[in-house]
């Protein structure tokens, strides 16, 4: 038997037990405080006057618990002419929301719209990827592009 092995034969730690439903239990009441918003865009409504088809209004598909945090700091992409790029954000988040949220896609929009921190209420961002899954998962990651630049100061 290794000596890594042995040792690990004789541990005994606190969270003997602890089970991923209670760690994910713990950190959404914990850390998932603020209450965030993710809406996807309607169905296109027709204008009679214009002749064309308009947005219709966002369809919220989730408002509940959630986070956002920053995902490091701005970061500079650059765009070769004529080269494929992904779309790369500036301005990188990462909204966490408990399992049982549904799994926000490409192009849906996420505001905050309770936190404790003031700064963040009324924020936005768009979705980047499809929400993130994972066999050990205890929150849902979900990758954002700040959509609001300035803050609601003058």
């Amino acid at each position: 038997m290794s000596v890594a092995a042995s040792t690990l034969e004789h541990m005994s730690t606190p969270t003997e037990g602890l089970t991923l439903g209670a760690v994910s239990d713990i950190i959404e009441r914990k850390i998932l405080t603020d209450t965030v918003k993710i809406t996807r865009p309607g169905e296109p409504v027709f204008n009679p006057d214009t002749g064309q088809y308009e947005p219709g209004p966002p369809i919220a598909i989730y408002e509940g618990n959630g986070g956002v945090f920053p995902d490091g700091g701005p970061g500079i992409v650059l765009h070769l002419e004529g080269q494929a790029y992904f779309d790369d954000s500036t301005s990188k988040y990462k909204l966490f929301t408990p399992l049982d949220a549904p799994v926000a896609s490409r192009g849906d929009t996420v505001s905050v719209t309770q936190a404790a921190d003031p700064a963040a209420i009324g924020r936005t961002w768009r979705v980047l990827d499809i929400g993130q899954t994972s066999t050990l998962a205890v929150v849902r990651t979900t990758f954002l592009d700040q959509n609001t630049q300035t803050t609601g100061s003058s």
